[in-house]
């Protein structure tokens, strides 16, 4: 499982998946959603604009991604 580091409480699935490196850009989330299962919290899930918080835990392309909060700056 990798943890991802967020600021803030909440972050949109589509963000997630640019700012973890598992899509370039919002065109490429929107065709990786459409053609690959992604589980959030083990429920599929096809919507980018998902609101997603933290402890909340993705599965997409056989990788685990978890929400954990940024260090404090």
């Amino acid at each position: 499982m990798r943890e991802i580091q967020i600021t803030g409480q909440g972050i949109r699935l589509g963000q997630l998946l640019k700012l973890a490196g598992v899509v370039d850009s919002g065109s490429d989330v929107k065709l990786l959603l459409a053609h690959e299962a992604v589980l959030v919290n083990g429920e599929q899930e096809s919507r980018r604009g998902r609101q997603l918080s933290l402890g909340d835990t993705v599965l997409v392309n056989g990788e685990e991604l978890r929400l954990v909060p940024a260090p404090p700056a």
